[in-house]
């Protein structure tokens, strides 16, 4: 490729807008990790990271239904999935409780 038509590529607005909206604004998350945070200044408990890769993967689908070719983008979700269900799989594990109440609140069919 040649120096000006990278530079041409590589400045693009519209792909920097298509960038943007995959991922969650700093508000977006925010408001998420002070929903499912178990303590003040938590952000690092299954539930919140749970419920920011949920996030995550609804944005995304989203995405996919106007961009059906994008197999890179897709790789990420699937691997965000398997994440997700890790980390479910992790609190099932230690508290059922726990994982019930995530799983109503969250609307995860599992």
């Amino acid at each position: 490729m040649s120096s000006a038509c990278w530079k041409r590529f590589s400045g693009s607005a519209s792909l920097n807008k298509r960038i943007a909206h995959m991922a969650l604004s700093v508000e977006e998350k925010a408001q998420i990790v002070t929903d499912y945070q178990q303590a003040v200044g938590d952000t690092g408990s299954p539930e919140v990271q749970v419920a920011l890769l949920t996030a995550n993967i609804n944005k995304l689908q989203g995405h996919f239904k106007a961009n059906g070719k994008d197999h890179h983008s897709r790789r990420g979700l699937i691997r965000m999935v398997n994440q997700r269900r890790k980390l479910l799989d992790y609190l099932k594990g230690k508290d059922v409780s726990r994982y019930s109440a995530l799983i109503g609140r969250l609307g995860l069919r599992r």
